[in-house]
């Protein structure tokens, strides 16, 4: 086993040498306060702006979001950034079409009472309203230049950390989203014509709150529900 200053190799692997922030813990609790009081701030946002802004910034989200962590390494993702008026109008009908039929057909009468008081409906103006939409697709498996198809480690609990990520830091940009998941979602595979082994995941439009934006009046829980300490 190799060693150095700078790194350690180990089973024939290059291991660098982590230099952590070496802040007092003054400094870790004023930041941990601060970072709190914005993401507090936070909401899904319906009503957006059509006002534009540079793609430079999306894909700098987009990178945020590709540090998550995930099953080996393998990043089992892919972010498909959507700006064309005509794909977004292709997706608005899709998503409509099948927000219908769970509003109509699908959803339970427990599961209607309980979206009530965020007055949504099977609308979604915003899909065609917000200049960009991220959308997420899982990788399952790759598939190499042979054909030959090569699992992926913990998809769903990968790309969930890397969607945390993006909302974070769209959030910290100065933008708003809202987590869409029209259900199927099979629909964004074809529109957007990806390959066989991506999966629809999740669906964020991503722009300014107009000034007519409205949002429920929610709280968060309490941290002695949800918080246990051993």
């Amino acid at each position: 086993m190799k060693q150095t200053d700078d790194f350690i190799l180990i089973n024939g692997f290059k291991h660098l040498k982590y230099g952590d922030q070496k802040l007092s813990e003054e400094e870790m609790l004023e930041k941990s306060e601060k970072y709190l009081e914005k993401i507090l701030k936070r909401r899904s946002i319906r009503d957006f702006s059509n006002k534009s802004f540079p793609i430079e910034i999306i894909e700098n989200l987009i990178k945020t979001a590709s540090a998550a962590p995930s099953g080996a390494n393998k990043q089992p993702w892919t972010f498909c950034v959507v700006k064309s008026a005509d794909i977004k109008k292709k997706i608005r009908e899709a998503a409509e079409e099948e927000e219908r039929k769970s509003y109509s057909e699908r959803m339970s009468e427990a599961w209607l009472k309980d979206l009530k008081h965020l007055g949504t409906d099977a609308e979604k103006p915003f899909l065609e309203i917000a200049p960009y939409l991220i959308i997420v697709f899982k990788r399952p498996y790759e598939i190499d230049e042979k054909g030959i198809k090569h699992q992926n480690y913990y998809v769903n609990e990968s790309v969930g950390l890397a969607c945390g990520f993006l909302i974070s830091a769209i959030h910290n940009a100065g933008l708003v989203t809202l987590t869409h998941t029209p259900s199927p979602m099979r629909f964004l595979e074809k529109i957007l014509n990806r390959p066989e082994n991506e999966r629809a995941f999740l669906l964020l439009p991503v722009g300014f709150a107009s000034d007519k934006a409205y949002v429920p009046n929610i709280e968060k829980k309490n941290i002695d529900e949800f918080m246990k300490i051993y």
